[in-house]
């Protein structure tokens, strides 16, 4: 009794900090765990301690970038095609990483998840916020208890840049739907270059200023909020294609960035050019080559996505938010290859985690959590832990 109680009496932000460790143990138990059993990699001994098994992967990627940037040109396969390289990063979060660095002397391992840990709380707290916007405070918490155990919730203390692009994508969706839309444009311009989905949020901001001034009658859109949201998509758009002139300005090969990201699909589907919405298509194929079963179940998923859409549920979630999952769906089935980064690329829906979190039920609540801890298992035994050569990257 005294501790519900003090819990009904504490503050918000100490609740979610209280969930967001209670978490954090529960993870890293689990690395720790599979970290104990991990045999020798390409990237550490065996049986690494955390900092080296939380810094693999594309961690290696950014402590590249970190020490010594992005190269000036694209190296090149045996066959003369654009080979795996920095490129394919984006650089905010290890160009903070080496700020930290220098400023503490520590190395990339231990700095990179750590800081992606502190950006994991950040979100927690910028996402309770928004979800009580839009529910009730009960129902919002729960919803960051979800986004706290998510089947993916390694992610948020590994030297990736995931939690911090989270961050940046929380804050940027509360900032649209509470209409601060002059405090957008610094924040997606950050987001877009820690990440990509940064043209995603600029259609989802293009689909609001169109909503909007058609429901202008029933909601007043005035002149200062059209200039300002106007500005913050043009600012979104600007800051999604930015990265692909940076690195066609500094290598010389305008199509220097899709090349790059090209390449790793190159080992499932050979070399061939940025064609969009094909990589699905040539994925159905791939992963289910009896035809038609493939491309008939990508329709199938397609379909029952968008039906998802409109369930009551992810509706109470509002106008803004399903603009947002549906503009980054399609922006993922028009430049992805599917294969076992599918699902940290789907990470930033985890808005949608609001609609699962409704429920009230406490057998539900609680069976839910304990199913996606073992969901946390299963991805980190699949995609995280290497098994040799290991053909599921995270």
């Amino acid at each position: 009794m005294w501790l519900r109680v003090r819990y009904r009496l504490s503050p918000w932000w100490l609740r979610v900090v209280v969930i967001f460790l209670l978490s954090r143990v529960v993870t890293t138990a689990l690395l720790l765990t599979k970290a104990a059993e991990q045999p020798a990699n390409p990237w550490t001994g065996a049986s690494p301690g955390y900092f080296d098994f939380a810094s693999i992967w594309d961690g290696r990627w950014y402590a590249i970038i970190a020490a010594t940037g992005y190269p000036s040109s694209l190296p090149l396969t045996a066959d003369g095609h654009v080979a795996e390289n920095a490129w394919a990063f984006l650089p905010v979060f290890p160009f903070l990483s080496r700020v930290v660095m220098t400023i503490t002397g520590l190395d990339f391992t231990v700095v990179a998840p750590l800081l992606s840990t502190a950006f994991a709380l950040a979100t927690a707290l910028v996402f309770y916020k928004l979800m009580a916007h839009l529910l009730a405070p009960g129902t919002a918490l729960f919803a960051v208890v979800l986004y706290c155990f998510a089947p993916l919730s390694p992610l948020l203390q590994v030297a990736y840049a995931e939690s911090m692009h989270a961050f940046f994508l929380t804050l940027a969706l509360y900032f649209l739907v509470t209409r601060q839309y002059w405090m957008l444009v610094p924040t997606v311009i950050v987001m877009s270059l820690t990440r990509p989905g940064g043209l995603a949020f600029a259609l989802a901001l293009g689909l609001h200023v169109s909503y909007r001034f058609v429901k202008r009658r029933a909601d007043p859109f005035p002149w200062p909020q059209v200039v300002a949201s106007v500005t913050a998509t043009i600012a979104a758009l600007l800051a999604g294609f930015a990265w692909v002139v940076v690195a066609g300005l500094i290598t010389g090969v305008p199509t220097a960035y899709t090349d790059t990201e090209l390449a790793w699909r190159s080992a499932y589907v050979g070399y061939e050019a940025f064609r969009p919405f094909v990589g699905w298509i040539e994925g159905a194929n791939f992963w289910v080559p009896e035809q038609p079963w493939g491309p008939a179940l990508l329709v199938v998923a397609v379909v029952t996505v968008e039906v998802l859409l409109f369930v009551p549920p992810v509706k109470r979630l509002g106008v803004d938010l399903r603009l947002w999952l549906a503009s980054y769906l399609l922006y993922v089935l028009a430049v992805f290859f599917p294969q076992s980064s599918t699902f940290r690329i789907l990470f930033p829906l985890f808005p949608a985690l609001g609609a699962l979190a409704q429920p009230r039920s406490r057998g539900y609540r609680v069976g839910i959590v304990l199913v996606f801890i073992a969901l946390q298992w299963g991805w980190i035994h699949i995609a995280w832990w290497v098994d040799g050569l290991d053909w599921t990257p995270p």
